[in-house]
């Protein structure tokens, strides 16, 4: 059987078009035994929601993720099918997303009767920390950040639209200033009450409050970079130290590019130190 160009060229293009999905699949079993080994060595069940971007599609193409209600379907389901007197580990990694999303999401959290602890190795940003301050104990990595859970409207802090308006007399204010800031009122007084009603279960309703204002009340800017320290501060359920398990789970979730921009070689050789 003899193959001409055309034919080799073809193979070719049906190996780079199948190649991510191959890969995919290969990651997912990995990722799937690496859940298995951390449920096992716990005695929990392990939910992860894990937003990176990732070749997903025929073509290779990236997606970048974010806390949807597709998010909340699957994490709910996932929790209401968990026992009650099984233990859950949440694994979460997200830039943020819907808040009816993450309240959804850290509402299933808060019911669960048994512990609930949200590990989150680098990041949780936005949603992500509405999420975890749902749950028993955060467990976050030395370097792990959490974030302010202010709401954004038109990607501006609502905060900020409101005290923008608050500042001129009201007839020098446009006018659609004036919406922006009546929706962005009402968004941070919503996400203001949610962030007490999870935290209530465990702290006092002062304590509660006082940590739902600071959090969503546009004290910083919505990227600041909340330590394990300024989270402790605050009075949130605070463990520092990242399973080394969980650290490797996430080397699981690769990025779409061809080369990393960091590079090391793994430690395999003992090495001497130097005097």
């Amino acid at each position: 059987m003899s193959f001409d160009f055309t034919s080799i060229l073809f193979i070719l293009i049906a190996i780079m078009a199948l190649q991510p999905l191959i890969m995919g699949r290969w990651y997912a079993l990995r990722r799937a035994r690496a859940i298995r080994g951390i449920e096992k060595e716990h005695g929990t069940r392990v939910i992860t929601m894990i937003h990176r971007q990732e070749k997903r599609s025929l073509f290779g193409f990236s997606v970048s993720r974010h806390i949807d209600l597709e998010d909340a379907q699957t994490v709910i389901a996932a929790i209401k099918e968990t026992p009650d007197d099984i233990p859950i580990d949440l694994v979460i990694h997200t830039p943020g997303g819907l808040v009816l999303a993450a309240m959804q999401i850290a509402r299933a959290v808060e019911a669960h009767p048994a512990k609930v602890a949200v590990y989150v190795p680098v990041y949780a940003m936005s949603g992500g920390t509405l999420i975890a301050l749902a749950a028993d104990e955060i467990v976050l990595g030395e370097f792990s950040v959490l974030d302010p859970i202010d709401p954004q409207i038109l990607g501006l802090p609502a905060a900020s639209i409101v005290k923008a308006r608050d500042s001129k007399p009201i007839a020098e204010v446009f006018d659609l200033t004036l919406v922006l800031a009546d929706v962005g009122e009402k968004a941070v007084a919503q996400v203001k009450q949610g962030a007490i009603e999870l935290l209530t279960p465990r702290l006092e309703q002062a304590v509660a409050e006082t940590i739902a204002a600071k959090l969503a009340g546009g004290h910083w800017t919505h990227d600041y970079a909340l330590t394990a320290s300024e989270a402790s501060a605050l009075g949130l359920p605070v463990k520092v130290g990242m399973p080394l398990p969980i650290m490797e789970f996430m080397k699981l979730y690769p990025q779409p590019i061809q080369r990393s921009s960091v590079e090391y070689l793994p430690i395999d050789i003992p090495r001497q130190r130097r005097v």
